[in-house]
């Protein structure tokens, strides 16, 4: 039997001695044939046993359902019973949250978690570091990828010998539903997440995209994005530290090589929209990271860099933990009181770094497929250069927060998601009588391809208006004094990229339900004229400035109709009401 020796020796691994003196074997499947991914059953079955020989820091429930009907697990390592959230807040724990296999074919940090977590449980001294940290993981949190288990489906990839899919048991990709929640996982992961409230969360992955010497490269939460107090916090402390030890263990990293062509040409900083686990998860200020070891590096090296990436963060965490606390709870604050939030963004540009970067040589030659010109990457022509690093994004819109939302009950899929994720909300007890602000879908474009189950819209054009409403008891107030303004808003403004407006929540609004028949309400519609010079005046200069409008019969009808009292009040009218 071979063994990973990561953080203690073989003897504290491998050998235990049990009370009815029997020993027990903790090694890991993962140890015993290297490029090897254990599977659903024996990750589970790993954790068990675990739990049954250290149950004073060991602890897993069964945290919610999957779409492939097996139940999430949640994995808590803790120190003096802080195995709850309300126990480890009790403590003033922080939180390290870690979340594996949201696409099984990507499996390091399956088998990197359970060494991390043995080592800790038999080693007294490393266990006893966890007095600041509790440690949150889901070991496979897409179960239905990882029991569509396979050789094949990463076309790209050196090992494991066997893996799971991408698609969950819906055939979603999980790292793009976190907003949307069309799978049973996503609701699952809301729920606990929002129950713990992390302070930092790391999502483990493996990269596609272009060759070059690393082993490990690592996606930061967009600071840009981040709330300033965290974001400091992470760019001027918490990076250096990771990419400073990571090198001194021996995994070099470098960001995450997001290239618009080739790395030679520059990468950029990701723009992790809240459909992304660390987008969403920095939507409630918590630090966020996804390391992304390469896809052409052995399977046993991308285990255990991401090992070294995880074990490094806990040691940060315990040594700045007042740091961090301090951080989470200014941030907090400020997104409390923040009046203003950007919800569309783009890369500047004009914002440019350099950074080392250890590549292979880009180069071209004849495709024997094709014959024309492909890409590769020589690995006999290493180099290392400074290379353009675009990190910074700039808000193209953003939006002012009213004092609160108003959601009507009908709109239950959204007050659902909302509830799911600890938003406050007030329910009326009465029906009331509000003034508020009003959006109109005055334009908006729709993706011509499904997106993950959906047709996305985007581009969306607002007209606004200020109506009195009489709103319903068990309708839902939705203030935005709460630490959670970032979700509130990146929801319920239409115009953000991953609203719930974007997502076809509310599609039943852009189809009208009530129309004319033309014959009929042509002598209707020369009442409502006589009846309405401002229609009326409106209709003549648009016949005389549209030539096409002018040759139209049905479109001048329609003028009319959609500017009269007969117009169907609810068409193109967005339900969420801003209370100002």
């Amino acid at each position: 039997m071979s063994t990973l020796i990561l953080g203690c020796t073989s003897k504290t691994i491998n050998e235990i001695k049990m009370t009815e003196n029997k020993t027990v074997s903790f090694s890991t499947p993962f140890e015993e044939k290297e490029n090897y991914s254990a599977t659903y059953f024996e990750t589970i079955a790993f954790y068990k046993l675990l739990e049954r020989n250290f149950p004073e820091n060991l602890k897993m429930v069964e945290s919610g359902l999957s779409d492939a009907g097996r139940p999430i697990h949640t994995v808590i390592l803790s120190e003096n019973g802080a195995n709850t959230p309300e126990k480890a807040r009790q403590q003033g724990k922080q939180i390290l949250f870690i979340n594996n296999a949201i696409h099984p074919g990507e499996p390091c940090g399956i088998d990197a978690s359970m060494l991390l977590v043995r080592d800790y449980l038999t080693d007294e001294k490393r266990l006893e570091t966890l007095k600041s940290v509790t440690v949150v993981l889901i070991p496979i949190y897409n179960i239905g990828g990882a029991l569509n288990r396979n050789s094949t489906t990463r076309a790209n990839q050196m090992g494991p010998e066997a893996y799971g899919f991408r698609g969950n048991a819906q055939h979603l990709d999980l790292n793009r539903d976190f907003i949307k929640c069309d799978s049973r996982n996503a609701m699952t992961f809301n729920d606990v997440f929002t129950q713990w409230m992390p302070d930092v969360f790391v999502d483990n992955h493996t990269s596609n995209g272009a060759d070059y010497q690393y082993t490990m490269t690592l996606i930061p939460t967009q600071h840009n994005k981040l709330a300033k107090p965290l974001a400091d916090v992470m760019n001027d402390d918490m990076l250096p530290f990771l990419f400073a030890n990571m090198d001194k263990k021996g995994w070099e990293m470098t960001p995450y090589v997001y290239a618009r062509n080739t790395p030679d040409e520059g990468i950029a900083g990701f723009l992790d929209l809240p459909r992304y686990s660390s987008g969403y998860a920095s939507l409630f200020n918590c630090i966020s990271f996804m390391p992304e070891t390469h896809m052409l590096k052995p399977y046993k090296n991308r285990v255990e860099s991401t090992y070294v990436f995880m074990d490094l963060m806990l040691e940060y965490m315990v040594t700045n933990a007042a740091k961090l606390r301090q951080a989470k709870a200014a941030a907090d604050k400020l997104i409390e009181t923040q009046s203003t939030f950007g919800i569309n963004w783009e890369l500047d540009f004009s914002n440019v770094d350099t950074i080392t970067f250890k590549g292979y040589t880009a180069k071209y030659k004849s495709s024997v497929i094709s014959g024309l010109d492909r890409l590769y990457y020589d690995q006999n022509e290493p180099y290392e250069k400074l290379i353009p690093h675009f990190n910074s994004y700039k808000p193209t819109q953003s939006i002012d927060k009213p004092k609160a939302y108003v959601v009507p009950q009908s709109a239950w899929r959204v007050v659902e998601r909302l509830k799911n994720n600890k938003i406050e909300l007030t329910e009326m007890e009465t029906d009331t009588e509000l003034t508020v602000e009003i959006y109109h879908i005055e334009d908006y474009k729709t993706g011509k391809e499904s997106y993950e189950g959906h047709y996305l819209h985007s581009s969306v054009q607002l007209k606004k208006t200020t109506e009195t409403v009489q709103f319903k008891a068990g309708d839902f107030i939705v203030y935005t004094n709460q630490a959670k303004n970032r979700y509130i808003i990146e929801t319920l403004e239409p115009e953000a990229p991953d609203s719930y407006f974007a997502w076809n929540f509310f599609d039943g609004i852009l189809q009208r339900k009530e129309y004319f028949s033309a014959y009929v309400f042509e002598d209707s519609a020369l009442e409502i004229l006589d009846n309405n010079p401002a229609i009326k005046a409106a209709l003549e200069n648009k016949k005389a400035t549209d030539k096409n409008f002018a040759t139209s019969a049905s479109a001048q009808l329609t003028f009319i109709y959609e500017r009269s009292n007969l117009a169907e009040k609810g068409y193109l009218r967005y339900p969420i009401g801003r209370l100002n």
